[in-house]
């Protein structure tokens, strides 16, 4: 029997309209064997939670450039603990500054990723985190 692909669901919450992103780590992904849902750009809080639970994903990749991550993470996080996806990892990608890191891990965030990071290190987390094992 096959071993069940890890379903990601990348997204664009808010209005910034840059994907170039989204769309290298969705690539990314996808080339590293999971099966990767993009939702496109502008969606709510709300639009991204139903869609993680239409698509019963592992893991939730939010690509924000916007500077509005303190935002909508808190409410992504909440929307799918509601609808009792808390074991959903979500990572953060995009622009960040350093002092908002921790308060994101803080509330739930599995990892944030600022420009520039290799592929291998978000894919290496995720299979880690969705596979049990502890994430660097």
């Amino acid at each position: 029997m096959a071993e069940r692909k890890i379903r990601v669901l990348v997204a664009k919450p808010g209005l910034d309209g840059h994907d170039r992103g989204a769309k290298v780590v969705s690539r990314a992904l996808r080339d590293a064997g999971m099966e990767v849902i993009y939702t496109g750009l502008r969606q709510t809080p709300e639009m991204i939670a139903e869609a993680a639970l239409q698509e019963d994903v592992d893991a939730i990749g939010l690509s924000i450039l916007s500077g509005a991550h303190m935002a909508l993470v808190p409410r992504v996080l909440e929307l799918l603990r509601a609808n009792g996806q808390g074991d959903v990892h979500v990572f953060v990608g995009g622009i960040v500054p350093e002092s908002d890191v921790q308060p994101l891990l803080d509330m739930g965030v599995m990892a944030v990723y600022g420009p520039g990071t290799p592929s291998s290190k978000y894919i290496d987390d995720i299979r880690a985190a969705v596979l049990g094992a502890t994430v660097a």
